[in-house]
């Protein structure tokens, strides 16, 4: 589990999983006491360690990074030890021993924002993956569980409010202005979990009573001045608490729970044991400073951090090849925990197709790339490369798989013997599977288990090829799959996978037909879940009185790739009637993509020659005049196929040709739905007193697009009126939805009020620092209309409230033009790709993670048309080149120009 590298070349080496072993040693207790201070911090390590009986004896190995060394004691008494690269290791231990560990650090200069860093005078800690190394020497793996007790000693005035795991046994004062604070966590940890906090902190407190009769106190620790934006964390916090108990029969474990907000920060939050610390983007919000978009996430994230109190900190895993068994499982209850939250269908259904949005424009690519890798990877060089969209969202399909397949009960049944298994414990994606097996013996995946586990270890998004053929006279109905996945790096050969595929069939009017499997003793009803295991399946339906239309993967019941040879008919058919959600926004989806792929493939095709024909105009104009379907569900379908997403289907992209063909159909839809889009403003511009809540939300959401598209028609017609109403809109909305709504409308259409109102935005929110990162993105993700957006964003580096060392700004930037606009960020000259590369040469040598995520803009280089394709691998190659790379961001680079 080691890092190490070639002594002759020099390189990072891989790491395999098929290597774990056991560590040599076991650490029972840790004793850790910090003096700290900015520019050096001292801390004392006293360990009580154990040799483990199970492997051969060998030297203790602890590591190390970036620490001054001034003190090793074994027993009392000075130990001989050595260095080898940054590892301390020490020779001749005894089989039971207390070690003694003293060093220093400098947190103040700790810009890579890994281990204990300073932020705005504020002390924080990121241990996870490899953090902990920063602070101490250690044990540095996640199998390593220890208990933890935790002295820290600070300036009172500078430091008034110490934080770190588990429970406040002492505090105190101590000479010369200083205090202490002693906390105890009374669950064994790996050093990934543990965390300090220390500064000028308030708090808003809520006491709560679990069902199980414990009282909790759960605190929100915030900066002095950002308290009143803490009143939806807390109540997300108590929803989750709550939750979490009554759904799985997880009950909060804690005397208190805690969460610390920072505006630096490389990830979104952090799961560690008692005391989260979040981002500040997943903690604060007010109506004024947040919109509905931010209130979910908030939700979101703080379940997620919330629910890794059990999947991830009391069952962890064993090494960091399994990181989806805490990061696919949490992501899954997060996602089944806003559902379950929204009180109408509709929310929910809205929900899972938001999901999959992020699952095919982010994680698709991803297995379609250079950095494909499976659920459960076989390697990594930095394991911090790994925290991807693979690992999370991929890995939650796989566990939604499993819930679908032993159900909602059984996957309960599964989740308790889980954690009746495992507690305390460090394990594996197997013992998880295994569990909910176990728990369900009579289950297809129970049946099936070791093939369903292929999911885990075969990277790449599966193609699921159906045929349907209707034969009249014996009224009969038969759909034939086969399923193929395409090679990925260092796998050519994939084995069928465990597919669940609901489905359903329609009439020709739109109702449901009965589903009678040929042999089944009685209809299933309108729909079942047919459960796919070899290359080629056939499966036949009887009694079925008229050719149907199949509505196949309802509710997406697979992360997989559907080919089927819909009609135009049967897609407008499935918009119009399908009872599945998911399958009526994906007629939609379906029926723009071919507009798309169409008219871009279309080499006669005029510049100005409409995309879309009147039938697909029609049923969007449809599904906006419909008078039930929710608001929220409406924008949905509304919505047309991302760049990315439409790039994705070609083999070979002219990034521009996409972004003028999108351009098209936005403008297109526009101009032919005017009257349409008035109607809708109009009816939802109103949403009363704000709550963020799914049904006023949608209503927001709607109202939005309206704008955005009636400033579009307005501006192909000369209009003035609607520009005018929009800049009006955005002075007087009463939250930042409507405002930011507003706002966007007039960027995105190019409007000459857009200036004016980015300046008073800028005027208006000036100390809100996530709302300024909101006026830095959307400027840089803003449509490219002559070129001019490379130069805007060059200029908003070069602005005053822009620091290229905080993550938040540096994402809300250079992310957002390089990562979020490709029409824009792809261009003829190549001057995108070299101020891309720039920027992850400048990161790099900041903050390495922020750089290797900003490295993979480019993943997708090889498919792009000439002269895009020559020029993106010429700066990747620049970027490789780069003397001292990072470990973090070789590994990208290197993966995207391996042959």
């Amino acid at each position: 589990m080691l890092l190490s590298r070639d002594a002759q070349s020099a390189q990072p080496v891989a790491i395999q999983r098929e290597d774990y072993a056991p560590p040599a040693y076991w650490i029972d207790t840790v004793d850790l006491c910090f003096d700290l201070d900015p520019a050096k911090t001292r801390v004392l390590n006293r360990m009580k360690m154990r040799r483990n009986p199970e492997v051969a004896a060998q030297p203790l190995r602890l590591d190390g990074d970036e620490l001054n060394l001034a003190r090793v004691l074994v027993n009392g008494q000075g130990a001989a030890f050595r260095m080898e690269g940054s590892q301390l290791v020490i020779d001749g231990l005894p089989d039971d021993f207390e070690l003694e560990i003293f060093t220093t650090c400098c947190p103040a200069k700790n810009t890579k924002l890994m281990g204990l860093f300073v932020s705005q005078n504020t002390f924080f800690t990121q241990c996870e993956a490899e953090g902990f190394r920063r602070i101490t020497y250690f044990l540095d793996r996640p199998d390593v569980m220890a208990s933890y007790i935790v002295t820290l000693r600070a300036d009172k005035a500078a430091y008034p409010v110490l934080l770190s795991n588990g429970n406040l046994v002492e505090e105190g004062e101590l000479p010369e202005g200083r205090h202490f604070a002693k906390w105890v966590d009374p669950f064994k940890k790996p050093a990934y979990l543990f965390a300090l906090v220390a500064g000028k902190l308030v708090a808003r407190e809520q006491r709560i009573k679990a069902r199980n009769g414990r009282e909790h106190l759960l605190q929100v620790y915030v900066r002095a001045g950002d308290l009143d934006k803490t009143e939806h964390a807390m109540n997300s916090l108590i929803h989750s608490v709550l939750w979490d108990e009554a759904r799985f029969g997880l009950p909060l474990d804690l005397d208190r729970f805690m969460i610390v907000a920072t505006s630096d920060f490389n990830m979104g939050a952090m799961e560690n044991k008692g005391l989260n610390i979040f981002n500040t983007k997943y903690v604060l919000a007010s109506q004024a400073t947040a919109t509905d978009a931010d209130y979910a996430n908030i939700e979101s994230v703080v379940g997620h951090e919330y629910f890794h109190n059990w999947s991830g900190d009391r069952v962890t895993c064993r090494d960091w090849f399994q990181l989806s068994l805490k990061e696919g499982l949490t992501v899954f209850r997060d996602q089944e925990f806003s559902m379950d939250l929204c009180a109408e269908p509709s929310a929910r259904a809205v929900k899972r197709i938001e999901d999959v949005r992020v699952l095919r424009t982010a994680q698709f690519p991803e297995d379609a790339g250079p950095m494909a890798h499976p659920v459960r990877p076989d390697s990594y060089i930095e394991i911090s490369n790994f925290y991807t969209v693979t690992i999370y969202e991929k890995g939650a399909e796989v566990v939604r798989m499993m819930q679908t397949l032993v159900g909602r009960e059984g996957f309960a049944r599964g989740m308790t013997l889980y954690f009746e298994r495992h507690d305390g414990q460090a394990v594996t994606c197997d013992d998880f599977a295994q569990a909910i097996a176990d728990a369900n013996p009579d289950s297809e995946l129970a049946r099936r288990l070791p093939q369903f586990k292929r999911w885990y270890s075969q990277a790449g998004t599966p193609r699921l090829a159906a045929t349907g053929h209707y034969d009249a006279e014996a009224r009969t109905y038969t759909l034939a799959f086969s399923q193929s996945c395409p090679p990925t790096p260092g796998q050519s050969v994939k084995e069928p996978f465990v597919i669940p595929v609901a489905l359903g069939l329609l009439g020709a009017d739109g109702r449901a037909l009965p589903l009678q499997l040929e042999g089944a003793a009685q209809p299933a009803g309108e729909s079942l879940t047919l459960v796919l295991h070899e290359a080629e399946q056939r499966f036949t339906f009887t009694g079925v009185d008229e050719a149907p239309v199949p509505s196949i993967l309802r509710g997406f019941s697979a992360p997989v790739v559907l080919q089927f040879d819909y009609t135009r008919e049967q897609l407008l058919a499935l918009l119009a009637h399908d009872t599945d959600p998911f399958n009526r926004w994906e007629a939609a989806q379906r029926l723009a993509l071919g507009a798309a792929l169409a008219a871009i493939g279309d080499d006669t095709r005029a510049p100005d020659a409409p995309v879309l024909d009147e039938a697909l105009i029609a049923a969007m104009r449809e599904v906006l005049r419909h008078p039930t379907l929710d608001a929220a569900f409406k924008e949905l379908v509304l919505s047309l196929p991302s760049e990315v997403y439409i790039a994705e289907q070609l083999d070979v992209v002219d990034p521009q040709r996409v972004h003028r063909v999108r351009e098209a159909m936005r403008t297109q839809l526009a101009t032919a739905l005017f009257a349409e889009w008035q109607q809708a403003y109009e009816d939802n511009k109103d949403t009363g007193a704000y709550r963020p809540e799914p049904v006023s939300a949608g209503r927001r959401a709607l109202a939005g697009m309206a704008l955005a598209n009636l400033c579009i028609a307005a501006r192909e017609s000369g209009d003035t009126v609607w520009p005018g109403k929009t800049l009006q809109r955005f002075k007087d909305a009463s939250n930042m939805t409507d405002r930011f709504n507003a706002l966007t409308a007039l960027v995105v259409a190019g409007h000459p009020l857009a200036a004016q109102a980015l300046a008073r935005f800028h005027a208006m929110f000036k100390d809100e620092a996530l709302v300024i990162d909101k006026w830095f993105g959307l400027q840089a993700s803003a449509p490219d209309r002559d070129g001019d957006v490379l130069p805007l964003v060059k200029q908003l580096t070069r602005h005053a409230d822009f620091s290229i060392k905080n993550p938040n700004r540096a994402r809300s930037v250079i992310f957002s033009y390089c990562n979020a606009n490709p029409g824009a960020f792809h261009r003829l000259d190549a001057a995108g790709y070299v101020w891309w590369s720039d920027r992850v040469i400048e990161l790099d040598e900041i903050n390495p993670q922020v750089a290797a995520r900003l490295a993979r803009a480019l993943d997708r280089w090889s498919k792009l048309a000439e002269p895009y394709r020559s020029a993106a691998r010429e700066a990747i190659a620049r970027v490789a080149a780069r003397p001292g790379l990072s470990k973090d961001t070789l590994e990208v680079v290197s993966r995207a120009l391996a042959p």
